[in-house]
């Protein structure tokens, strides 16, 4: 059979502190994202998700950017950028307009979002992202499509992503350096979310991990959207710190230890296994680990203690994020109060500059956590994560991809493959809709002659 044909080429790459991944992926005619290639290296220049070295930045995205090509046998001209970085900080935004019980048309939601660009208040920061999430008719919430219903007042919640401005532009100006343009720069929660939680999963509320090497992004989903996002300073690399400290080796063979003979769980067989600190043939170059035995190994229990004080300290921080951002109440609707000196068309809700989901007096113990990034790849990570708090957790893996080798299909490349489907699923940014709204808006003239015209079809 012919394979069908790819009608157009998506490239994009993922920024971390560990590593520095690249994709380039098609659609094809009949709707599906095929992955054409992928590569990745060790990131450069790069520390807690900001760049410290642009020309070390530079050419690490340009060497993950040409593996990818090679494979994909194709090259790029633009890509778009997972940032994990950069202070991120999520918010909502909410607004309402008067419809007085009219059918809605499409330029009343044009103008919804509109009066919603207005509302927005990044205080001196860059909006990365502010994508309507669903909509609301009369209170009642969860429309996907509100044109054509009847209303006495049409609403929307708009996810607000908002970055530092220095940081990003630092990320951005490390892809163009290496000849690349930048399509946009998007956050890794939302690009991750779009790679490992199903529709169902964001509708009845779920916490997406993002456990990165030095930054780990917690994000709460429900009624379709993202609705709170924290960063936590630490990650796996901590992990592999506190190996290399406690053992006096060195940060690669910590690393080894950790990925090789490392786990969440104990188990009563680890104070009798013991583990080499060097690899083979490599002997005589490996630093004598600090309580070793003669031939340079220490017990596997040891190591594990080590990780698991390391993971008990980051679980503290991420079920403190969680219940900072009501994920300890049941899935609902965002809490907003009301906003004074708006006009009367449009009285918009103020951004929440710490969204929480409202307590509906259900119970939630069923939520879950998923449980993503580079660290999600340590053995027995989701039964300790399970145990830590106290909740359902699961591993994130990219889904809704083909072609993906079995290498990138892993949580560490989830953040990856969501740019692809971010890029492919095109959201609406509220920003853009303002000079479409106003360019059609006529009132006088034909302008108004045909807006009636097209009302009274409406209604007749």
């Amino acid at each position: 059979m012919v394979a069908p044909r790819i009608t157009r080429v998506y490239g994009a790459v993922n920024i971390g502190s560990f590593r520095i991944s690249a994709m380039v992926a098609g659609m094809t005619e009949t709707g599906e994202m095929v992955v054409l290639g992928s590569g990745h290296r060790a990131a450069q220049g790069i520390k807690r998700g900001y760049v410290t070295d642009m020309q070390a930045a530079t050419y690490a995205v340009r060497d993950a950017i040409e593996r990818a090509e090679r494979m994909a046998n194709t090259s790029l001209s633009s890509v778009w950028i997972g940032c994990s970085g950069a202070g991120l900080e999520s918010q909502i935004a909410q607004v309402e307009i008067d419809i007085g019980g009219r059918r809605i048309e499409e330029d009343d939601i044009d103008h919804l979002l509109v009066a919603a660009r207005e509302v927005i208040r990044p205080d001196g920061r860059m909006v990365l992202h502010a994508q309507p999430a669903h909509y609301t008719l009369d209170g009642a919430h969860g429309v996907a499509n509100p044109r054509g219903l009847h209303a006495e007042r049409l609403g929307v919640d708009i996810h607000v992503m908002l970055a530092d401005g220095a940081p990003i532009r630092n990320i951005t100006e490390a892809v163009q350096n290496a000849h690349l343009d930048v399509e946009a720069v998007v956050a890794a929660p939302v690009a991750a979310g779009y790679a490992c939680l199903t529709a169902e999963e964001r509708e009845l509320g779920v916490a997406l991990v993002e456990f990165g090497a030095e930054v780990t992004n917690v994000s709460v989903y429900a009624a379709g959207m993202l609705v709170g996002m924290t960063a936590v300073p630490m990650g796996s690399g901590d992990i592999t710190d506190a190996i290399a400290s406690a053992f006096g080796i060195r940060r690669f063979q910590a690393e080894r230890l950790k990925c090789v003979n490392g786990s969440a769980i104990a188990s009563p067989a680890d104070h009798r296994e013991m583990i080499p600190i060097g690899a083979p043939g490599e002997e005589g170059g490996t630093l004598v680990a600090r309580g070793g035995d003669d031939k340079n190994q220490i017990p596997r229990a040891e190591l594990i203690a080590v990780i698991n004080g390391q993971l008990g300290r980051l679980m503290d921080e991420i079920n403190r994020a969680l219940k900072g951002m009501g994920f300890a109440t049941a899935p609902g609707r965002v809490v907003g109060q009301s906003k004074t000196g708006q006009p009367k068309a449009a009285q918009p809700k103020p951004v929440q500059q710490n969204a929480s989901l409202q307590n509906s007096g259900q119970q939630n113990s069923g939520q879950q956590v998923v449980l993503t990034g580079g660290g999600a790849e340590l053995a027995g990570i989701a039964d300790f994560a399970q145990g830590a708090l106290g909740r359902p957790v699961r591993i994130g893996r990219p889904i809704g991809l083909k072609g993906l080798p079995e290498a990138h299909a892993t949580p560490g490349f989830a953040t990856l493959a969501g740019l692809v489907l971010y890029a492919a699923a095109d959201p609406l940014d509220v920003r853009k809709a303002g000079a479409i709204w106003q360019a059609g808006r006529n009132f006088s003239g034909w302008g108004l002659a045909a807006r009636v015209l097209h009302a009274v079809k409406a209604y007749f």
